[in-house]
Order: structure tokens, then sequence, then C-alpha cells
């Protein structure tokens, strides 16, 4: 069993409005030194793959047709046994 942890985030220039109003809230909370914030998203999946390489294969095509939308967003992934 492999475990994979894929982030997606927005591309830096695409307006993050969630970031934004983090932000905002945090600096109206005191936090006054906080410069930019970026929000994504983490997905678990746990996969029954033959190996790691087809692992990987596999969850750079979920991530290219499902999980991201690469026109604005990255992805990036790590995975473990």
């Amino acid at each position: 069993m492999i475990n994979a942890k894929i982030h997606v985030r927005f591309k830096s220039g695409v307006l993050d409005p969630q970031g934004t109003a983090i932000k905002g809230a945090l600096k109206h909370l005191g936090f006054e030194e906080v410069e930019d914030v970026r929000v994504g998203k983490l997905i678990e999946i746990k996969l029954d793959a033959a190996s790691k390489k087809d692992a990987e294969g596999q969850i750079k095509a979920m991530c290219e047709k499902l999980l991201a939308n690469p026109v604005i967003e990255d992805y990036s992934f790590e995975l473990s046994l």
C-alpha cells in the first residue's frame, strides 16, 4: 500500500480570495507581521500500486485529470509506504 499526500495550491499571480480573507483576519487579530497568505488543499490517497513508479504515474494522471486545475493551480506530492 502506498500513501500519497498531494498538495494543490494556486499558481503565483492567481488571485487567492480565501488567502486574502485569512490575511485580513489575522491582521485584525493583531498579527501585523503577516505579509501574505496562500491557501491550498491537502489530499491523501491510499493506493494499491505495483510499484512506487507506477503509483507516481497514477497520481500524476489523477492530478492532471481531476485533482488540480493545471491552468491556475500547481501540485506536488510525496509518496510513502
